[in-house]
């Protein structure tokens, strides 16, 4: 039940999104530049996301054999 509930809240998300974009051409400027704002602030967190998402499972996928680390040590003056 919770799954269709996610369903019917993601359509009307996406129905409401499409009656804002076919709105836009006849809205006032102020109203485009937010809009945009809004898009492209979204497009960068999931960007972001999808970025954060890839690092981790490259670790956790695929795991590199690293060479033994060395400390190096300060040199002594002679």
């Amino acid at each position: 039940m919770a799954a269709s509930d996610f369903a019917q809240e993601m359509h009307s998300v996406g129905e409401r999104l499409l009656l804002k974009l076919r709105g836009l051409s006849q809205a006032e400027p102020v109203e485009r530049v937010a809009f945009s704002i809004i898009v492209l602030f979204t497009a960068t967190v999931l960007l972001l996301l999808l970025i954060a998402c890839s690092c981790c499972c490259v670790r956790c996928c695929c795991p590199q054999q690293r060479g033994r680390k060395v400390q190096v040590q300060p040199m002594t003056s002679p």
